[in-house]
């Protein structure tokens, strides 16, 4: 089945279907841009974004292909992208949507040809908003076939893109297994002492470590085999790394959706009010065992 047509069949307000394949449409664009983008950029060629953090040619060029895209199409009223220092307001837009966009996530692995992603929240209204008021959130996977994977609050599904730019239904209603496998982002020398006795617990019942670099992909795998992602709060950034709102939310709400949970060590993520766009938090996503795990400890001390 293709993606409209599941999404027409499962009811999906008519509006936000468009907007979902609009979005979906855009990674072909994206795959082009790995190979005129993608090599090693030269160190003249090297920016940093509104977070000082090190921009890759890709990361502006994919940043350009949903920003314009959206503006184009007037899908949506606001748009904020980890890219953009504030949020873009759309003209005359068709639908009071706000999106969010983490465009490439993991562009540091394009170098070496590793697997990346692109991360998408889709808000009934304005982004500053609770995760748990998301009414779609979806990612693309880069890999050796391009997948989407989406919910709209009804399930978690996946599609892979076929050579005509089509996405074909892969898997219906996903579940997060019970698994040992768990994705441990930060140095271990900067373990808190509640993260570090999560990890020791993880170890000692013989998870297996699995740690890309890539967000996107980590939780994937996560999804598919069981266990947990994190990043943690540390030493001298104990407000964690991750954004709230292009990363954290809308991964936090396929997640939630295929039976997980999603935590900042203390709570739940998706129930967090931002302040700002910039906001960044510690993350553990995965199993509800295994998220129940750290909250105990965390709140042991």
């Amino acid at each position: 089945m293709k993606l409209k047509e599941f999404l027409e069949s499962t009811g999906t307000e008519k509006n936000l279907a468009e907007l979902i394949l609009f979005l979906g449409r855009q990674a072909p664009a994206i795959r082009k841009g790995f190979l005129s983008t993608g090599v090693k950029p030269a160190e003249k060629d090297k920016t940093r974004n509104a977070y000082g953090e090190e921009q890759m040619p890709l990361d502006k060029y994919a940043d350009s292909v949903f920003v314009e895209g959206i503006r184009s199409s007037r899908l949506a009223r606001y748009v904020a992208t980890e890219e953009q220092e504030k949020v873009v307001e759309v003209e005359n837009p068709k639908a009071q949507f706000g999106v969010v966009i983490d465009p490439i996530d993991g562009s540091s692995l394009i170098d070496v040809n590793l697997c990346v992603g692109t991360i998408i929240g889709i808000y009934p209204g304005h982004v500053l908003a609770k995760g748990s008021t998301l009414v779609a959130a979806m990612y693309l996977l880069y890999g050796p076939v391009t997948t989407l994977t989406v919910t709209t609050g009804k399930g978690v599904h996946e599609f892979v893109m076929d050579e005509s730019g089509e996405y074909l239904l892969r898997q219906r209603d996903l579940k997060i297994p019970e698994g040992k496998v768990f994705a441990p982002g930060a140095l271990r020398k900067d373990y808190l002492p509640a993260h570090a006795r999560w990890i020791a617990q993880l170890e000692q019942e013989g998870y297996k470590l699995r740690f890309s670099g890539c967000f996107v992909a980590d939780v994937h795998q996560i999804l598919h085999k069981g266990g947990a992602f994190t990043y943690p709060g540390v030493k001298g950034k104990e407000k964690g790394k991750l954004r709230l709102l292009y990363e954290a939310n809308p991964m936090g709400k396929i997640i939630h959706e295929a039976g997980g949970a999603v935590s900042n060590g203390k709570t739940d993520i998706l129930g967090i009010a931002p302040k700002a766009i910039d906001d960044v938090t510690p993350i553990y996503i995965g199993g509800k065992k295994e998220i129940a795990l750290i909250e105990k400890f965390m709140h042991e001390g």
